[in-house]
């Protein structure tokens, strides 16, 4: 494994260590981006999005989405054709692949020209087909509808320099308890409702749940909102920052995150975040750096621990 592969592995395993990161299927594909020599066997990856939904057919295409993953394609395509929306159709064309899959997704793409699911994952088709042009096409396709987890997802294949998905920002603060005594659904809508009425950390909570359902467009509005009402307040002003992280111009992100180095000397999420982009980035000295400065902040801080953990699984590997 290269030193980078071996630091984009290891921002997805301290994420899910840390801050519960999840990149579905990611890792499976690294070594099929655009210019891999390696043969393409099996199927094409599928990553259906189901968000915070938590109805029978969400439930039903969670469970043919693991049945695939598993290899399983005949138990998958038999969930799959018992729905009609549009991630059924989906699933039920690549896992009949390779017989005709192209053909549906072409044919659902002419129907949905605007669905970045259908984009993402035609680009995939065309790209176990060996066709690289075409996929990355599609891929741009999706990456045209932002604020969804298809364009997050695309973004991967189109940016392989960077490490999979895009960074999240990390309160330091937690939720109410009433909040986080919901099931997941609900504390979505309770975090959305406390927005609506509530101040910057409301609005900060709520876009980080935005950011895990994959809308990181929506998550960088409530983050702005956030800087806009507290611009005194260290974590408003970073999430602001870690919200505007684009892989094609990663620089936005940068130039508003470091001087908040001088306007917030001590404020460990500054450095803590900091350091986050710069592992994203793959920047490896510079973020152990950061990391560190934030770890002597304060080490037993929700932040602390977690770049902690960041430096454990980067000495782990031995990197810069």
């Amino acid at each position: 494994m290269s030193s980078r592969s071996r630091v984009f592995s290891l921002v997805t395993l301290a994420a899910v260590v840390a801050s519960g990161v999840v990149v579905v299927g990611v890792l499976a594909t690294r070594g099929h981006i655009p210019g891999s020599a390696k043969p393409r066997s099996g199927h094409p990856p599928l990553s259906l999005a189901l968000g915070d939904r938590a109805d029978r057919e969400a439930r039903e295409l969670d469970k043919a989405q693991r049945f695939y993953a598993a290899k399983n394609y005949d138990g998958a395509a038999a969930i799959f054709n018992r729905y009609s929306s549009l991630e059924a159709q989906v699933g039920t064309a690549l896992a009949a692949w390779p017989s005709g899959s192209i053909q549906r997704l072409e044919t659902l793409q002419a129907a949905n020209p605007r669905s970045a699911l259908v984009a993402l994952h035609l680009g995939l088709a065309y790209y176990w087909d060996r066709r690289e042009d075409d996929a990355l096409a599609q891929w741009r396709r999706a990456a045209q509808q932002p604020d969804t987890p298809y364009a997050v997802r695309a973004g991967d294949f189109l940016n392989p320099q960077y490490a999979p998905g895009l960074p999240r920002f990390v309160p330091s603060f937690q939720p109410p308890l009433r909040i986080r005594a919901l099931p997941g659904p609900q504390q979505v809508v309770a975090l959305r409702g406390d927005a609506a009425r509530g101040g910057a950390h409301a609005k900060i909570l709520y876009g980080t749940a935005l950011q895990q359902l994959g809308r990181p467009l929506s998550a960088e509005r409530q983050f702005q909102a956030a800087a806009r009402l507290a611009p005194d307040d260290p974590d408003s002003r970073v999430a602001a920052a870690v919200g505007a992280f684009d892989k094609a111009s990663p620089a936005v992100a940068f130039g508003k995150l470091g001087p908040l180095t001088r306007v917030f000397p001590h404020a460990q999420t500054v450095r803590f975040h900091l350091g986050l982009l710069l592992l994203w980035s793959a920047q490896v000295k510079e973020a152990r750096k950061q990391l560190e400065q934030a770890r002597r902040e304060d080490p037993n801080s929700l932040l602390g621990k977690q770049a902690t953990q960041y430096l454990a699984a980067l000495g782990r590997i031995g990197t810069g």
